[in-house]
């Protein structure tokens, strides 16, 4: 983790992505805003009015899902949050990676914030206090079927703040919560009614998942403009596809920022190494405005999506402490985040099946030049050869991924909860198809370096600079073969970094 980022606060109706991701992953201290907490109280004051008045309210003073018809007598309500706790944290699989569930923690702290939720000031410090103090509950990664919110690796959360389940330290150490909140001095939580529903009946993985997911594509769409940048330009690519008058003729935004992008790139002329007499280059050059203009708009859905909800309240039922109302509805469900999600996964997926075929244009690259699979004394020397079998394997894996989980729905809990998103499973394989397409890219990085090397052309301006940095991690492959999985670590470890990303800006004024 980075070094501390300034303080930031939280009142349920502010919280960004740039912030989500200073504190998920540069350990950006974060408190409660005092002009949250007046509407904090009034909700929780209006849910301890609810249960004495013995009124049978879901989630106040019933069981949950089928079992809701079932009323909690008073001298149980405290056990019913324990118990709840865990028989919910019933999650299986590799644990969420630790900045996914430092996300989760701040977004579930800042949709209680909101006051609609019914719980004491004292669970969201608790939460904010775990955060700040590096503590970070141990949550599998399946469970969750986006409905009912992510009640199962929520519910591993929320065993935490009670001092039951596994963490892991600030020093990346798993050991038992109780331990972790003893060395933090934080005071083990003992819920009062609702609040552990409240803690596990919400969208914060599913949106932690996807904010992190979108932060990850947006930089790799950059990333990968500037890599298909310097593969135009060691292939001597026409320049003509990238011509202003083209796009303002079919100007789809995404389209006229990459064409303009690429025009920033290699300049508006045609070049004077070109190694081919082709009037016209492959799609996966001459095509990428188009393209990857798509996938930056798919990026729009779920940015909107996201900037609400993750300043929403998502439990259910939501409190009103205007008249001491308990409704019970539907926003936990994940369905406004999941379709965003699948959009997006499809649109990253293809970003991935376009890099691989300027991969495969470098390694058999003869016609532009260039010797067989990017190598001197290709036969003796395999090259890039497997490396390109690498990025063939990722585009076939995200296939499977992209598929979309959110046409799928498996009823649960006696019929109850008979329709759910499955949001949780597309945000996680959004996440695996951003890492992958990541790892297409960097071979593309080494492929168009080395084709670089090779034609004995250093590019100029901005493509200068993203070629020395790719050099910078990794050296040409000049007479002989050598273990290639430690070079595409260091090249995925580049583009990752953002440090590609970094030079060119899809953001600025069309031209």
């Amino acid at each position: 983790m980075e070094p501390p980022q300034a303080e930031a606060s939280i009142d349920g109706r502010n919280l960004t992505l740039q912030t989500l991701e200073a504190i998920a992953r540069r350990g950006a201290a974060v408190r409660l805003a005092p002009a949250a907490i007046p509407a904090i109280e009034a909700s929780r004051a209006a849910v301890d009015r609810i249960a004495a008045a013995g009124v049978p309210t879901y989630g106040v003073n019933t069981g949950l899902g089928a079992l809701s018809n079932r009323a909690i007598p008073d001298s149980e309500l405290r056990a019913l949050q324990h118990n709840l706790l865990r028989s919910h944290a019933a999650g299986a699989g590799k644990p969420l990676p630790v900045d996914v569930v430092r996300a989760t923690m701040l977004i579930r702290a800042n949709s209680l914030a909101r006051g609609h939720s019914g719980v004491r000031e004292t669970v969201i410090e608790t939460l904010l206090a775990l955060l700040n103090a590096g503590v970070t509950p141990l949550i599998p990664s399946q469970g969750s079927l986006g409905a009912s919110g992510d009640l199962a690796p929520l519910a591993h959360l929320g065993v935490v703040l009670t001092g039951e389940g596994v963490v892991i330290g600030p020093d990346g150490e798993s050991m038992p919560a109780s331990d972790a909140l003893a060395g933090a001095g934080i005071e083990p939580l003992r819920l009062e009614s609702k609040e552990a529903l409240a803690i596990i009946n919400g969208t914060a993985v599913i949106a932690a998942l996807a904010g992190l997911g979108l932060a990850d594509a947006r930089r790799l769409i950059r990333s990968a403009v500037v890599v298909a940048g310097l593969s135009a330009f060691a292939l001597g690519a026409r320049r003509e596809p990238f011509d202003v008058r083209l796009h303002e003729a079919r100007p789809h935004h995404g389209q006229v920022r990459i064409a303009m992008a690429m025009r920033d790139l290699l300049g508006s002329l045609d070049p004077q190494h070109r190694a081919t007499g082709r009037v016209q280059d492959p799609y996966s050059v001459r095509c990428v405005p188009p393209v990857i203009g798509a996938v930056l708009d798919a990026l729009r859905p779920l940015d909107t999506a996201l900037q609400v909800d993750l300043n929403a309240a998502t439990d259910n039922p939501l409190v009103f402490a205007d008249d001491d109302a308990a409704l019970s509805g539907g926003n936990f469900h994940g369905h406004p985040l999941a379709l965003p999600v699948e959009y997006l996964k499809v649109a990253i997926a293809s970003l991935g099946t376009l890099t691989e075929r300027r991969v495969a244009l470098l390694v058999d690259g003869e016609e532009y030049g260039l010797p067989a699979f990017l190598v001197a004394n290709p036969g003796t020397n395999s090259g890039y050869m497997i490396a390109h079998y690498l990025t063939a394997g990722l585009v076939a894996e995200n296939k499977v991924l992209a598929h979309p989980s959110a046409v799928d729905s498996i009823p649960t809990s006696a019929n109850i909860e008979d329709y759910n998103s499955m949001g949780t499973t597309a945000a996680r394989h959004l996440t695996e198809i951003v890492g992958n397409v990541t790892k297409i890219v960097a071979v593309e990085a080494l492929c168009a370096a080395q084709a670089c090397d090779l034609r004995e052309i250093v590019p100029p301006g901005i493509l200068g600079e993203a070629y020395r940095a790719i050099r910078e991690h990794v050296a040409p492959l000049e007479s002989d073969d050598r273990v290639m999985a430690v070079d595409i670590e260091r090249a995925v470890e580049l583009v990752a970094s953002g440090r590609l990303a970094q030079l060119v800006d899809l953001e600025a004024g069309e031209r």
